[in-house]
C-alpha cells in the first residue's frame, strides 16, 4: 500500500512539473467569473471582451519563465556536478606526461621547393 501511494505521488509530481500550463488553464476555466470581475486588467473596458484572458496570458508567461529558469538551474547543477566530481580524484602519472619524440620532421617554408608552388600549365 505504501509503495502504491508513493508511486502515485511521484507520478503526480512529475505531471505537475510537466503540465504547468495545463493547470494554469484549468484554474482559469474554473474561476473565470472571479478573474473577469476582479483580476482582469481590462475590466474598465468591457468592449474588448477580454473576460480575463489578459490575466491568463500573464499567468502562462510566468509559468513558462519559471519552467525555463528551473531548467537552466538544473543544467547548471548537472554541469557543476559533472565537472567538480570528476576533477576531485584525478592523479597524473608522470610517464604519461612525458614528451614523445616524433620521427617526422616538420617542414619549414624554406624547405619547400619553388617547383611545387607553380600553377599548372594549360595546354
Amino acid at each position: 500500500m505504501f509503495k502504491r501511494g508513493l508511486a502515485l505521488l511521484l507520478i503526480t509530481c512529475t505531471l505537475a512539473a510537466n503540465f504547468s500550463r495545463l493547470f494554469v488553464f484549468a484554474g482559469y476555466q474554473l474561476n473565470q467569473q472571479y478573474i473577469a470581475s476582479t483580476l482582469c486588467v481590462n475590466k474598465s473596458r468591457p468592449w474588448l471582451h477580454c473576460n480575463g484572458r489578459c490575466y491568463l496570458m500573464k499567468k502562462i508567461q510566468q509559468a513558462e519563465q519559471k519552467e525555463k529558469s528551473a531548467e537552466q538551474q538544473a543544467q547548471k547543477n548537472l554541469f557543476q556536478e559533472a565537472f567538480f566530481t570528476t576533477t576531485e580524484n584525478l592523479t597524473f602519472n608522470s610517464q604519461l606526461l612525458r614528451v614523445i619524440a616524433s620521427p617526422y620532421k616538420t617542414l619549414s617554408p624554406q624547405a619547400v621547393t619553388i617547383a611545387l608552388l607553380r600553377p599548372p600549365c594549360i595546354a
